[in-house]
């Protein structure tokens, strides 16, 4: 293969280009679409068949293999023949990214000399031709091409040559020479493939083995989970009864559905929790904005990100499930009653079961906001050749950020689109216009400090700091807001009792700390502080920390500060900068608030620098949301 040639078809970007080979040749191309899929299996392939008898059978042929056929030929002696309509679909999928496979001396030949229509189709669309040659032992038929009929287990040999960037000028003779540039590369691909024994000049600079991936990229993982599957129904029971999962909708964990599948095209999404949930929101509007035929299938982990869900999209076609577990048995259930038509997953969510029975079904499989944190990178480091497999079936991963994409890539990731972080995109977290202004109602003007998704360990730290700031400032409020939303009446008993929101109370002027503990409404707390502490981050939480999305209230221009312990979120602070505060103790913490409420310029500018870093990529949802639906069949 000619190291162009390979750039063209498999790097990102890759894909749009025209391969062209003889007539006599085109039994094999599915062993070629066979391997070729595997190093881009974003790639989209159509062939170029006459709408002749001969043509309709050999699109039954290829059709299996995920090749999907274009009937047209060139338009001869007065007679229609479906070429113009071809040119126009075939122009279309190739500015959209596909790529178009064609026999430039067919239907009718002559034998190995092009025609006009190969330059004419890849000049119009400005992309390049790709000349193949292919041979195989077989029957050569006594026919006008002597096309080969491959036989079973027959040894063959394939030549990518480089690149043409051929332009289809004015006049007979410019006409001519670009067909016979065209038939020349073609014949010398075949020659070299026909002879590969000969070290010919400019010939392929690669060896490849021919070979299509394995269906599953770990056996010995899909045999600990199925090992492990009589267990798994008692594990999620036990869960209801702790009201981590929703009674009557367990079994959906097992694959089975709660629905009926819509008929139409669907893209599935997977989502584990709140976090990833609210970064892919604005992909899964956009999509279905795009595609009015569209139905999307939305599974995700967690109740709390279930809940949330509820709360901010409800659409005709969007249907939420949980996701099945990585046991082979489930996953087919789940993917035999939704079939989707590509899928989607979020961060680092990479799960080789279901992975693999996407590849073996050939359900296409894209990973968004791609996080690859070096404790798992670590970890996948020990199961790197599981990991290599996995990686090489995902059509492409968008990381968040080039950290994460070399590690994707290390580990074998074929594919990789620009990096950017999805999170650095989303819109501002909503509110009801309605209730923000019952709460300014009753804050009634009160200095509000807010310390958001705080995790068990932290509240005890946050009682000096509350401490500090109301002997110095009687009249302000801490709202503190739970992570987890069952906590709060055990965040409450270490107020003294504060009020909770969840019981529909609100703090009188003596009291100085509100516990939120709902859910969805951070949007709402964001507007009524301008200073914000980030929660899992301080020293002494009980999960290890790790942080939370800081781009949230940064959007909504609230100053902020963060404990030392950021680990996930680490590429995000990093471009937020010097617009975040870092602070190791409570007193630390109480000092950054004082400053803040004693110096308002410094707040607002601090504020207006983090929103403004937190908005500039706001066109990524859209590139990614187009990228996703050329996932689906044309």
């Amino acid at each position: 293969m000619d190291p162009e040639a390979r750039k063209v078809l498999f790097s990102e970007g890759g894909g749009a280009v025209v391969v062209a080979f003889w007539h006599e040749s085109l039994p094999l191309i599915p062993a070629l679409w066979w391997w070729s899929e595997a190093q881009n299996p974003a790639m989209r392939a159509h062939v170029l068949i006459s709408r002749n008898r001969d043509g309709r059978l050999i699109a039954d042929l290829i059709d299996p293999w995920r090749i999907q056929s274009i009937a047209g030929s060139s338009d001869k002696n007065r007679k229609k023949k479906g070429g113009a309509a071809a040119l126009r679909r075939m122009q279309v999928l190739l500015r959209r990214g596909g790529l178009i496979a064609l026999t430039p001396d067919g239907p009718r030949g002559p034998r190995r000399q092009a025609q006009q229509g190969a330059v004419a189709l890849a000049s119009s669309v400005k992309k390049p031709i790709i000349p193949i040659g292919a041979t195989c032992q077989g029957i050569r038929l006594n026919s006008w091409d002597k096309m080969v009929i491959p036989v079973p287990f027959g040894r063959g040999h394939f030549v990518c040559g480089a690149p043409l960037f051929l332009s289809r000028k004015k006049g007979a003779q410019a006409g001519q020479n670009t067909d016979h540039l065209l038939t020349e590369a073609i014949t010398q691909a075949m020659t070299q493939a026909e002879h590969p024994e000969i070290d010919q000049p400019g010939g392929q600079k690669e060896k490849i083995q021919l070979g299509p991936l394995s269906l599953q990229p770990s056996r010995a993982w899909g045999w600990v989970a199925t090992a492990l599957a009589p267990a798994l129904p008692f594990l999620l029971r036990w869960r209801q009864t702790r009201g981590k999962e929703v009674p009557g909708r367990v079994r959906e964990k097992m694959g089975f559905a709660s629905h009926m599948r819509p008929a139409g095209p669907l893209v599935w999404f997977h989502a584990a929790s709140v976090g990833e949930l609210v970064s892919i929101l604005p992909l899964v509007e956009i999509c279905l904005e795009k595609n009015p035929a569209l139905t999307v299938l939305l599974t995700t982990g967690t109740v709390t990100a279930a809940t949330l869900l509820q709360q901010r999209l409800t659409h005709a076609r969007l249907v939420h499930q949980f996701v099945p577990l990585d046991v082979p048995r489930w996953g087919k259930r789940f993917l035999g009653h939704w079939q989707p038509q590509a899928v989607v997953f979020t961060e680092s969510e990479l799960w080789p079961n279901l992975i693999g029975l996407c590849h073996q079904q050939n359900i296409p499989v894209a990973l968004v906001n791609g996080r690859m944190s070096e404790r798992s990178f670590n970890g996948w480091l020990r199961l790197r050749n599981v990991a290599r497999r996995m990686l090489e079936r995902v059509a492409w991963i968008a990381a968040r950020s080039d950290e994460d994409a070399e590690r994707f890539r290390q580990l074998g990731a074929r594919s990789l689109a620009k990096a950017a972080d999805l999170k650095t995109a989303a819109p501002s977290l909503p509110v009801d216009p309605i209730a923000l202004h019952i709460v300014h109602k009753h804050l009634a003007g009160r200095p509000v400090f807010l310390a958001a998704s705080t995790h068990e360990g932290e509240e005890e730290a946050l009682r000096q700091t509350v401490q500090t700031l109301r002997a110095c400032y009687p009249s302000l409020l801490t709202i503190i807001v739970p992570r987890h939303p069952e906590r709060g009446a055990a965040v409450s008993a270490l107020f003294e009792g504060a009020p909770r929101r969840a019981l529909g109370q609100f703090p009188a002027q003596t009291d100085a700390v509100w516990v939120c503990d709902t859910l969805g409404e951070l949007g709402l707390f964001y507007r009524l502080a301008q200073i914000v502490f980030i929660g899992n981050s301080l020293p002494g939480v009980r999960t290890g920390g790790g942080g939370h999305n800081p781009f949230e209230p940064a959007r909504l221009e609230c100053a902020l500060a963060t404990g030392p312990l950021i680990q996930n979120f680490q590429e995000a602070f990093a471009v937020l900068g010097q617009s975040v505060v870092s602070v190791q103790t409570p007193a630390e913490l109480a000092g950054w608030v004082s400053a803040m409420l004693d110096n308002p310029a410094r707040c607002q500018a601090s504020a207006v620098q983090a929103q403004a870093v937190a908005t500039a990529n706001m066109a990524l949802p859209g590139q990614l949301a187009d990228k996703i639906l050329t996932l689906l069949p044309s």
